[in-house]
């Protein structure tokens, strides 16, 4: 199964594994899985970087591509296809980066795995990470 990890997902998957639910971490440790990252999360872990809400140990630059290569996560291409779709969604969610990250999943059909409650109230199917 493919499956589009939101950042904080992505991030418990680097930092802190314990965090997740045993089902999640059964989901991440399936080698039949393919996971993604989107930009968008990377966007979202530069601008949290950048603002001081985010600790990394070393640059987002440095950070993103080396842990996405350690932990076999694949990108998934943001398309310009996946930003128009954000117009289509309720506001149900004002955060942009949640936003997008719906949007992909919609335009890609692909699950999200991840522990926002919130994503709950969209028509994208979802796996709860904790």
């Amino acid at each position: 199964m493919k499956l589009l990890l939101d950042t904080r997902c992505w991030l418990w998957m680097q930092a802190t594994p314990e965090r997740f639910s045993e089902a999640a971490r059964a989901i991440v440790d399936d080698p039949d899985n393919v996971l993604l990252l989107s930009p968008v999360s990377a966007w979202e872990i530069a601008s949290k970087h950048a603002a001081g809400k985010l600790t990394l140990p070393v640059p987002p630059a440095e950070y993103v591509p080396s842990r996405m290569k350690s932990s076999g996560v694949d990108a998934l291409p943001l398309q310009h296809s996946h930003a128009l779709q954000v117009a289509s969604l309720p506001w149900h969610h004002r955060d942009p980066f949640d936003r997008l990250l719906i949007a992909q999943a919609q335009v890609e059909g692909l699950p999200i795995l991840s522990a926002d409650r919130a994503l709950a109230a969209y028509d994208v199917a979802l796996y709860w990470a904790d």
